[in-house]
């Protein structure tokens, strides 16, 4: 029963993060700069806050070595990103690392 509550619970709270999102910015002609601005780094932040605890956690304990294989991927992605700009290489370029760096021992 407590469950469903917190599901309710978040449900609720989600709705009405995103009705008041829309009913404020309903209301006014433009979006102010400064709003503008601070939602830019809405994305990366969450990008951040999904990939990082997968790059520096193993087994629940934070592994910060040079023995991680998903962090230094994570830091060869982050280069191809970086000079490249481009999703899909990075990714590819990621993923590849990552396969290479597990097959060393």
């Amino acid at each position: 029963m407590s469950l469903w509550l917190v599901v309710a619970a978040a449900a609720a709270g989600t709705y009405a993060l995103r009705v008041s999102f829309i009913a404020l910015f309903g209301r006014l002609d433009d979006v102010p700069p400064r709003v503008e601005r601070v939602l830019s780094y809405v994305p990366p932040a969450v990008l951040a806050a999904l990939v990082l605890p997968e790059l520096v956690l193993s087994d629940g304990a934070l592994a910060v070595s040079l023995g991680n294989d998903r962090l230094l991927a994570g830091a060869i992605a982050a280069v191809v990103a970086w000079r490249t700009e481009d999703m899909l290489a990075t990714v590819v370029v990621g993923m590849a690392a990552l396969y290479a760096l597990s097959l060393v021992p």
